[in-house]
């Protein structure tokens, strides 16, 4: 199964949405260049969400789009909440990730909890490791490996 990236997004600090960008750098064990998530050897290098998911908040009457949840790759076409722990997706022709975690825990309530008595990251956004790097653009192919 393949889908399509529909957006790429970084922020200079943690805790915010993030803004959207025409392409972002992925270094290997890394994370993505210019994110406040950045983290050499951890485990949340950078974070996917389906814009599937992202419509389940549109339809509970939210404006919100990719970057919104402050997640760095917005995905559409690929089931990214079936996945299991260490998964391995392709981007493009080179990039390698690896699912290094599934959903996350809020320990504080953001503001789309606040709007819509809900939120779709902790539930179905994923965390990987960047196993080997690369540029990614929306509408880059994205695949299970």
């Amino acid at each position: 199964m393949s889908g399509k990236i529909r957006a790429v997004s970084i922020s200079e600090k943690k805790g915010i949405k993030k803004r959207n960008v025409e392409s972002v750098e992925l270094k290997e064990d890394s994370g993505i260049v210019g994110d406040a998530h950045m983290d050499r050897g951890g485990k949340r290098q950078v974070s996917l969400l389906a814009e599937e998911s992202i419509e389940k908040m549109r339809a509970k009457g939210l404006k919100v789009g990719p970057g919104d949840f402050a997640e760095n790759i917005t995905t559409k076409g690929i089931d990214l909440s079936g996945l299991k722990l260490g998964a391995r997706l392709k981007i493009g022709k080179e990039i390698l990730l690896e699912v290094s975690q599934i959903g996350k825990e809020c320990h504080t309530r953001c503001n789309i909890y606040y709007q819509a008595g809900d939120c779709v990251m902790p539930k179905e956004g994923i965390f990987v490791r960047v196993l080997k790097g690369g540029i990614i653009t929306p509408g880059d192919e994205i695949a299970y490996v």
